[in-house]
């Protein structure tokens, strides 16, 4: 395991960088600089002036907002430094109860977290360019797909509920918008399956989730930035909690409560992943046939399509380990 030397905690917004130097559990010294090449050029050479060290000795922990740390994940992965990104949860709940907030006190918090987790720290590997040009694609198709129901919900829901002269002026005021919106949308699948057909590893790993009942391009294009080609999620488990599928005991003294998913899940994926289990249970003869015997027993309706989420999930990564499609009467062969 990997020894530093020095923690750097890092707080990033659109328009500045908190950097907060910790050695073992003390604070050494807080910057801020503005989020681009300028600044975090300065903050670099300020960090060599106080500690002289070597970046590789440093531990860099940040929380992850999108985009605004792409200027500093740059100029970090140049210099080979270790780079820790964590969820924004995580590093809250671990702090415990605190009082006050500002960009100063997250970054000395973020680095005083980096050195009492330094153990459990998992080191951010830069997405390839075809994953990362995913990525942008995916959020681009879920931006539209937003302002589409924004116009399209509306419209629908006011059905007797106004005049048929008012909701046709409505419809015609909006048709022109959502016409367009729905020819970019089919413009941005079109460019995922091109992009899909140009690498091949991702052509593969398409071709293998998509092969899994109920999961369309869309989900099979979510599930595979979320993991990164599979490479920082590799365990069904920890994907399904990852995904907000797996129950969770909530038991305390002769209190026994009913196992609960957590509410801290990529909801975006969950809700994918909701859709698909809603087509299984439609075109899967297997889990047809399990969701239509639970219920039949009692259980809850959406406790069963809980299970079949987390059955898809199993099944997905199962597909990608062995590197082969989903086969529906696949039998285990015996070394």
């Amino acid at each position: 395991m990997q020894q530093f030397d020095y923690f750097v905690g890092v707080d990033v917004s659109k328009a500045t960088l908190d950097f907060a130097v910790a050695k073992t559990n003390q604070i050494l010294f807080h910057q801020q600089v503005t989020n681009d090449k300028k600044g975090i050029i300065q903050f670099l050479k300020a960090l060599h002036q106080q500690t002289k060290v070597n970046l590789r000795q440093c531990l860099f922990c940040m929380e992850f907002t999108g985009i605004y740390n792409n200027p500093l994940l740059t100029a970090l992965h140049r210099h080979s430094a270790p780079v820790w990104v964590e969820r924004a949860a995580h590093i809250q709940e671990s702090m415990g109860l605190t009082r006050g907030k500002t960009d100063q006190m997250d970054a000395k918090r973020i680095a005083l977290f980096a050195y009492k987790n330094r153990d459990e720290a998992r080191l951010w590997t830069p997405p390839r360019t075809v994953i990362a040009q995913l990525d942008r694609l995916t959020a681009q198709r879920a931006r539209l797909v937003k302002e589409i129901k924004m116009l399209q919900t509306p419209l629908t829901d006011t059905e007797g509920f106004v005049g048929k002269a008012d909701r046709k002026a409505d419809q015609q005021a909006c048709a022109a918008s959502l016409k367009a919106l729905k020819a970019d949308l089919q413009s941005i699948d079109q460019a995922i399956t091109e992009l899909a057909q140009q690498d091949p590893e991702l052509k593969r790993l398409f071709e293998r989730v998509t092969s899994v009942v109920g999961i369309s391009q869309t989900t099979a294009a979510e599930i595979i930035v979320a993991t990164n080609e599979f490479t920082t999620i590799s365990d069904p488990k920890k994907f399904a909690c990852y995904a907000g599928v797996v129950p969770f005991e909530r038991s305390s003294g002769q209190r026994r409560g009913k196992p609960q998913v957590s509410h801290m899940a990529n909801k975006k994926v969950k809700s994918l992943l909701h859709l698909g289990a809603m087509s299984a249970i439609q075109h899967c003869p297997q889990l047809k046939l399990y969701y239509q015997r639970k219920v039949a027993q009692g259980k809850n309706k959406m406790l069963v399509l809980n299970n079949v989420r987390n059955k898809i999930v199993h099944r997905i990564f199962a597909c990608v380990r062995q590197d082969r499609n989903y086969e529906e009467n696949y039998t285990h062969q015996l070394a």
